[in-house]
């Protein structure tokens, strides 16, 4: 029985720990940059100075709780630092107005529901609007998950690993997530520049 428990425990630590570390990849000061990432699932409750992901960014090197999360979650701190410095560029007008489509408040609300001002999950939706629109102007039409933190309009970002953990389930791989998040929804913009266009009818 002893033995049982502490497998499960251990399923437990190691599912907790995945879902941290895929958090930190999903992911220079402004007024209300973000400082902290703080996941939390019930009474568990772990946090990631953002200055630590700056770091790992920078150099490769996870310091702190950070390196000991991507040990524990297997994950290569390299692989997560590539992540963290992806640069999506995209028109900054086109982005704000696809934000403030219907497309656009449901690709905000998913993400809310899994990232959010500490205790305030209400305002999780204009928060990442304006951290990404900031992030954008801030990086001259440029974002990576770095800007994006340091652009976020409060000073703690709270993570859910229950809604984590949901959303891994339905991709295989942190790419495919951060490509589902980033690229695939925002195709159109690179496409010709414009959201919410119908496509022209063959001429009979």
């Amino acid at each position: 029985m002893e033995r049982s428990s502490s497998r499960r425990i251990s399923r437990r630590q190691r599912l907790l720990g995945a879902a941290m570390g895929l958090g930190l990849s999903l992911s220079g000061p402004t007024a209300h940059a973000a400082d902290n990432l703080v996941f939390v699932s019930g009474g568990f409750r772990r946090t990631i100075p953002v200055a630590d992901l700056s770091t790992l960014a920078n150099t490769g090197a996870a310091p702190g709780l950070l390196g000991d999360v991507l040990r524990f979650s297997q994950q290569n701190p390299k692989d997560v630092a590539g992540l963290l410095n992806q640069s999506i560029s995209l028109p900054i007008t086109l982005v704000s107005r696809l934000l403030n489509t219907r497309i656009g408040e449901a690709i905000l609300e998913r993400l809310s529901r899994i990232v959010y001002p500490l205790n305030a999950p209400g305002v999780g939706v204009p928060a990442l609007r304006s951290a990404v629109v900031m992030g954008l102007a801030n990086g001259n039409g440029s974002i990576t998950a770095v800007s994006f933190l340091k652009a976020y309009p409060t000073r703690d970002i709270e993570v859910s690993i229950p809604a984590l953990l949901g959303l891994m389930q339905k991709a295989s791989s942190i790419s495919e997530l951060v490509r589902f998040f980033s690229e695939s929804p925002l195709d159109g913009l690179r496409g010709n520049g414009e959201t919410g266009a119908s496509p022209k009818k063959a001429e009979p």
